[in-house]
């Protein structure tokens, strides 16, 4: 028997919420799996099961979406049997064995069940002896081994599993609420969002199209974007919002230099209505400090002017290149990079104002029928899930 074994990380740590973490866990764990066959998802003694239920199960693909699932740190396959000695001699000798031939490893033993006759040192000792004398070539090394085995006791069963490896950490998607992510074409965005939803927040996305200046193309990598974000936050609904008429009235009435920050105010705007409608609580930019022109202290000054919910910057601190490293880890960035425009090129300006002052950026903004564009936007906004 094999199944999917994933650790806690945060959420074994809260105190009398604790139970709503495992519990939300579990379920994204199933939505996780469920393109993989029927599995069981059930949580006992600090760990979570995931148990194929029939033999077409493809225990291949929902390991690798175990491990992409937040709120895990570890994740293992583990190979169960029956809680007797002649068991886990036969397991190790015939299915671990192969694992540490020629290499160094150490046995770590945990047992949850009192009743097993055998303390945790003599188990690591037995199962030590067993692949040593099984598997050729192996050397035991308790400092620094090449393959650490687990021998782990359970209520029906012993798991024994070797390569244990790193999971999504973080918290499960949907513990911190839920935000509207402002997702353009580009490399930092998507990077925003994930790192957002590590944290637990549920994601919606808005993105801001101006056809025939933006093309089909441009759309459809946002899409691809989307659903990437959408694999790892459990699904999301993407707002596609037409942006063509507010650019252009800023265009031909607002001075250029002030472009820039005028279209991210309006874009503000926009989300927040459609995050009220989506439930959302907060706004997830890409944004850092000093990146471009709209990204100094006083660009994001007067961008924040623009709405009343919180706006979340996870990136703030991070420069381009940790960014890169980020999206590539994801795997975001050979979609990120294909050459197709997005909105906020479309306009730029020459010289843009590194230092705009919030009055005069709202009487200019007044100076346009913005609340008309802005009803007129939400409305045209065309929405899509994933």
């Amino acid at each position: 028997m094999e199944v999917i074994l994933g650790k806690l990380g945060e959420a074994a740590l809260k105190g009398d919420n604790r139970r709503t973490f495992e519990r939300i866990l579990a379920e994204n764990t199933r939505k996780a799996v469920a393109p993989f066959g029927a599995f069981d998802v059930h949580y006992a003694q600090s760990t979570f099961y995931v148990k194929p239920l029939a033999e077409d199960c493809d225990i291949d693909g929902a390991y690798e979406a175990v491990k992409g699932v937040f709120g895990f740190t570890v994740v293992a396959r583990a190979l169960g049997c029956a809680k007797t000695e002649e068991g886990i001699g036969e397991l190790l000798r015939t299915r671990i064995a192969p694992l540490v031939a020629h290499k160094t490893f150490k046995v770590e033993s945990r047992r949850s069940d009192k009743s097993f006759p055998l303390k945790s040192p003599q188990l690591s000792a037995m199962a030590g002896g067993i692949l040593l004398e099984s598997a050729p070539g192996a050397k035991v090394d308790v400092h620094q081994p090449q393959v650490t085995v687990f021998v782990e006791v359970r209520e029906e069963y012993v798991f024994i599993h070797a390569g244990a490896e790193r999971g999504a950490g973080g918290l499960p998607v949907g513990t911190g609420g839920k935000a509207m992510l402002l997702l353009s074409g580009g490399i930092d965005s998507p990077v925003a969002g994930y790192m957002t939803a590590k944290r637990g927040l549920r994601l919606c996305a808005v993105h801001f199209f101006s056809f025939p200046y933006t093309g089909e193309r441009a759309k459809q990598k946002v899409m691809e974007l989307a659903q990437m974000l959408a694999s790892r936050c459990g699904g999301m609904t993407l707002c596609c919002v037409p942006f063509t008429r507010v650019q252009e009235m800023i265009r031909d009435h607002c001075r250029e230099e002030l472009f820039t920050i005028l279209m991210r105010r309006f874009m503000m705007q926009i989300a927040t209505r459609l995050a009220y409608k989506e439930h959302c609580r907060a706004l997830v930019t890409g944004e850092s400090l000093g990146q471009v022109a709209s990204q100094t202290i006083d660009a994001i000054r007067c961008t924040d002017d623009a709405t009343s919910m919180p706006v979340f910057r996870p990136l703030i601190g991070l420069d381009k290149l940790e960014i890169i490293e980020r999206a590539r880890a994801f795997g975001s960035l050979e979609v990120s990079e294909r050459p197709y425009e997005d909105c906020c090129t479309v306009f730029t300006p020459r010289h843009p104002e590194l230092r705009p002052k919030l009055e005069e950026v709202r009487q200019v903004q007044e100076s346009l029928p913005w609340e008309e564009l802005v009803e007129e936007a939400v409305q045209a906004t065309e929405f899509y899930k994933f």
